[in-house]
């Protein structure tokens, strides 16, 4: 299953131009108010106290004053400006003909303000008295101070409201956040952008075809399901199925996460979920697809800290109320989409709620040459690129690693100044997304290039020689992420591991320490990885999959996710010694087995660390020439069906190299 991305077209282009903001009329608004209480806009006048006027007074300079209120404008005769005095008070001042120069305040005090009429009819100055009426500023200042208080709530109001707000639509907490696609907007998806996964599609175009046209199955008295259930491990393209969905059908589709319901606030995630179904209700026929759901449809009591009367466990009530409770959803389809199927409460999982889950797999050869196909369109490709051997090269992988390794392939060609994108390319991407970055100035002494050098020399010998291994692809001791060095494996895609399979995996894995031990006397920290494998592997062998004599045809394995919350094992401590015992026994029934394999060909492992420390990259051909022809070599040694398995038996990461070694040092 791949995740169609849609390329970024026009990029070289004018950008798109940019919406008028209101707000900054609401920000302009503010500051000029602000610089009115700041600034003096007055700049012709020069503000003076009362001792300077009634200096200016007694030696008659003053032509005339205006009373206005509690101040007082001072205007000096023509020819007294010319006043050393003046002439320093006033400079850089803009003077007007005929209007004030000074002013000084008295304040709001009728007997003072007598007093300077008086004062100033006494010297023969021209008074003039100005009506005080202040109602109409003091109503604009308020008007002006309110409004700016307003606007100021009603931007903050808007921000808390937004997607990205902290305060997280304070006003509509308990609303629906889903995303409605009705009215011709869709999301360019449909089904035929979804390459592989066919049972799959055609069970939700089966949901989309009864929308469409449901009288072809009412007529034979067949009732649409209520709801679907996408499951599968991440990557395979539940979320893009649901994209589809809502690119074909011609219904109102509602798409949100199962985060979305969930809030701080008490009872926010069921009023949430109220809203949805309401809204859907109104507009049906309609889909609602939920993504993510285990985040709200866990099962319930296995909190053990929040008790029942947890807030998520309310949602979920909800929820279930709403999908099948005592009133009726008509015409309303429930998706759901979770790589966590396990944890969900069986009440949801019931006929009448989700009355189909659909698994969603790894895709398998036939599906990956399909889904390259799809992502491979947009590349320019040289001639040489063979999808089919594309497809062959990633067991394991899923849609969207699919889709990172023709991007990562594509960014490597334009770095290395290609103008097409070739088939080395594509085998450096898939070690990239693999292994992670080449790291070839990493600073390692020659001891120990030559240690790492023996220990993959040691996986490669032993992997070749057992009959059940992987079929080997490269050796490498260039580090790469977090490792020093790597054997490459090719895994066959099989259903069904037999105990030869699952001992020759433990034992190949264990090659490199049994090389460092021969070779050297010593083993070091760099069979880390190795170890975490073999151990789990072997406590699967006998604690899951019943393959030891001793503990027989018992499983301890819970698919049910509920051991998890157990404080208590599910047998006995003799039980548990025995268990202990048999997983050391294998591991070091395979060791030994392992350094009894190197001690016979002893010299060919030598060659081929000698040949690994000169070229630092070996491939199976290389083997070929020192080892022969493998002694158990599958016949085209390719990989057939679906996943390799790792140390738990279960699908192996996708594409992971049967060993990568670790550098992780373990005092």
């Amino acid at each position: 299953m791949e995740n169609t991305e849609k390329p970024i077209k026009n990029l070289p282009g004018p950008r798109p131009k940019r919406s008028f903001n209101f707000y900054w009329i609401y920000g302009v608004i503010v500051v000029m108010i602000l610089a009115m209480g700041l600034f003096n806009f007055n700049s012709h006048v020069v503000r003076i106290d009362i001792s300077d006027y009634d200096n200016f007074l007694a030696q008659g300079d003053v032509q005339g004053i205006i009373v206005n209120g509690d101040a007082v404008m001072v205007t000096i005769k023509k020819d007294s400006l010319e006043k050393e005095v003046h002439k320093k008070r006033l400079a850089g001042v803009t003077l007007e003909a005929g209007a004030p120069q000074y002013t000084f305040y008295i304040g709001n005090n009728p007997q003072m303000q007598q007093q300077v009429i008086e004062q100033a009819r006494a010297k023969q100055v021209d008074v003039r008295i100005n009506p005080q009426n202040d109602m109409g500023k003091e109503v604009l200042q308020w008007v002006l101070f309110f409004g700016a208080i307003i606007l100021v709530w009603m931007f903050m109001m808007r921000r808390m409201g937004g997607p990205s707000g902290p305060g997280g639509q304070i006003f509509n907490i308990g609303k629906s956040r889903a995303q409605v696609f009705e009215g011709g907007k869709s999301t360019d998806v449909t089904f035929a952008d979804v390459a592989g996964l066919d049972e799959a599609k055609e069970e939700l175009q089966e949901i989309v075809d009864f929308l469409k046209t449901p009288k072809k199955y009412t007529d034979l008295g067949a009732k649409i399901p209520k709801g679907a259930l996408l499951v599968g491990p991440p990557g395979t393209g539940k979320t893009l199925l649901a994209k589809a969905i809502a690119g074909e059908a011609q219904v109102p589709f509602f798409s949100l996460s199962g985060s979305d319901f969930v809030e701080m606030f008490v009872g926010v995630g069921a009023s949430r979920v109220r809203d949805l179904f309401k809204q859907a209700k109104e507009k049906a026929p309609s889909i609602i697809f939920i993504d993510e759901i285990d985040a709200i449809g866990r099962a319930r009591g296995r909190n053990i800290n929040m008790g029942s009367n947890d807030e998520r466990e309310n949602t979920l009530n909800q929820l279930l109320t709403e999908m099948d409770g005592f009133g009726t959803n008509t015409g309303v389809i429930i998706l759901g989409a979770t790589n966590r199927a396990d944890v969900l409460d069986r009440a949801l999982l019931r006929p009448g709620r989700f009355d189909r889950q659909i698994f969603v797999d790894m895709p398998d050869l036939n599906e990956r040459i399909a889904i390259f196909k799809v992502h491979l369109k947009p590349l320019k490709l040289d001639i040489a690129v063979d999808v089919e051997f594309l497809a062959r090269q990633t067991p394991g992988f899923s849609g969207a690693d699919i889709a990172n390794i023709c991007n990562e392939a594509a960014l490597i060609a334009a770095r290395r100044k290609k103008s097409a994108v070739e088939k080395q390319d594509f085998l450096d991407a898939v070690d990239r997304v693999i292994g992670g970055l080449e790291k070839k100035n990493k600073i390692i002494t020659n001891e120990e290039k030559r240690s790492i050098a023996f220990h993959e020399a040691g996986h490669a010998t032993v992997s070749w020689l057992v009959e059940h291994a992987s079929p080997l692809v490269k050796v490498t001791i260039v580090p790469r992420g977090r490792s020093l060095g790597a054997a490459w494996y090719l895994p066959d895609e099989r259903h069904l591991t037999t105990t030869e399979q699952m001992n020759d995996e433990i034992c190949a894995a264990l090659g490199g320490r049994a090389a460092e031990e021969i070779m050297f006397g010593k083993v070091s920290t760099g069979a880390l990885s190795d170890l975490e494998k073999v151990t789990k592997q072997a406590y699967a062998m006998v604690t899951m999959y019943g393959l030891n004599d001793k503990i027989g045809n018992i499983s301890f394995y819970d698919s049910t996710g509920q051991s998890e919350y157990s404080l208590s094992k599910p047998y006995s401590d003799h039980t548990a010694q025995v268990i202990d015992e048999e997983v050391r026994h294998i591991v070091e029934a395979q060791y030994a087995r392992a350094k009894q394999i190197l001690t016979d060909h002893k010299d060919k492992l030598t060659a081929l660390a000698t040949q690994l420390l000169e070229k630092e990259v070996i491939f199976k051909e290389d083997l070929e020439v020192i080892f022969g022809d493998r002694p158990f070599g599958h016949p085209e040694e390719k990989p057939k069906a679906i996943a390799a398995e790792n140390g738990l038996g279960l699908p192996a990461p996708a594409g992971a190299p049967a060993h990568k070694e670790d550098n992780t040092t373990v005092a």
